[in-house]
């Protein structure tokens, strides 16, 4: 009995064993672990300190400055009551259904193309001719298209007319109907950039066997894409939807610097309405009720993606 009781008190040990074995290995590098220190510190002080601040003043009547006061939910309940909120909300839902039709579509289909590319070195070339753009900065690239949309001296307009279709030439950025769709169009044919290179190395990972294995079968180039190499890109895939609806939630300098939000508020998106609030408005309280909703609904929409969109087949390497 009692080396029974002993047995049964062993595994209670067992983590405080462990826990003072990780304390010896941190202190045989401590020196490691004192130079992280400012490094932590900073993404403390810069990141998670500014997060803290705005949930917590997010229950203020807040002016930035020196002006303060308790109001618990009403910031969250003045949203509820704001039309701007509603009509931004629903901008920023088509913003990210589009990109995400975008993003899971063109870029992997261009990866796809590169992957079955025979000739190694054209392979490469293409790979680098999709990465060039990504040292340009997004401000000039913003700049280009407001060039292109240009009602009198833009690019579209007169190649428009150029072409004996002066009928369809218009303010693109400062038409009620087609600002929003303006906006996407940016960066057509949207191949270039980081999505990209994501699918390519997602199919890049797939092993060789499976490929010819599949090849042995008879299966076509078309049914090897769809029943093979497209669910064991499932990972890949998953990061677009992520990084895309975090993007179109955090992002609203593309807005800002095309059309302002507007003609009107047509284009006007959380984010661009939470800068204006804090910066022209002094509704700092206010800013960061928005920003907190924000940061909720990307939490949850990342936490949905991550729990729901599966593969059936899933590569693990060794």
């Amino acid at each position: 009995m009692a080396q029974l009781t002993i047995e049964r008190g062993m595994p209670k040990a067992a983590p405080k064993t462990e826990m003072v074995g990780i304390l010896r290995r941190m202190a045989r590098s401590k020196e490691c672990y004192l130079l992280l220190i400012p490094t932590f510190a900073l993404v403390m002080l810069f990141n998670y300190y500014p997060a803290g601040s705005a949930l917590y003043h997010s229950f203020f009547e807040w002016n930035g400055a020196n002006f303060i006061r308790f109001i618990g939910l009403g910031n969250f309940i003045e949203m509820t009551k704001d039309p701007i909120i509603g009509q931004s909300l629903l901008t920023l839902v088509k913003l990210t259904l589009l990109s995400l039709t975008i993003n899971l579509t063109f870029p992997l289909a261009a990866a796809a193309l590169i992957f079955h590319l025979r000739d190694l070195r054209l392979a490469y070339f293409y790979r680098v001719l999709f990465v060039i753009p990504m040292v340009v900065p997004s401000m000039v690239v913003l700049m280009i298209w407001r060039f292109i949309y240009s009602p009198n001296i833009g690019l579209l307009n007169q190649f428009l007319k150029l072409i004996g279709m002066a009928v369809l030439a218009r303010p693109w950025l400062g038409d009620f109907k087609l600002a929003l769709y303006a906006i996407i169009f940016i960066g057509f044919p949207w191949v270039a950039g980081i999505g990209t290179l994501i699918y390519l190395a997602g199919f890049q990972a797939i092993p060789t066997e499976l490929l010819d294995a599949a090849a042995i079968d008879g299966a076509s180039t078309r049914k090897r894409l769809w029943y093979v190499e497209l669910p064991l890109v499932m990972s890949q895939i998953k990061l677009i939807v992520i990084l895309t609806v975090i993007g179109s939630f955090q992002n609203f300098t593309t807005i800002m610097v095309m059309t302002n939000g507007g003609p009107g508020t047509t284009t006007m998106v959380p984010g661009l309405y939470l800068y204006r609030n804090a910066m022209y408005y002094n509704k700092m309280g206010y800013a960061c009720a928005i920003g907190t909703t924000l940061f909720i609904l990307t939490l949850v929409l990342t936490y949905l993606n991550t729990r729901y969109l599966r593969s059936s087949v899933e590569y693990v390497g060794e």
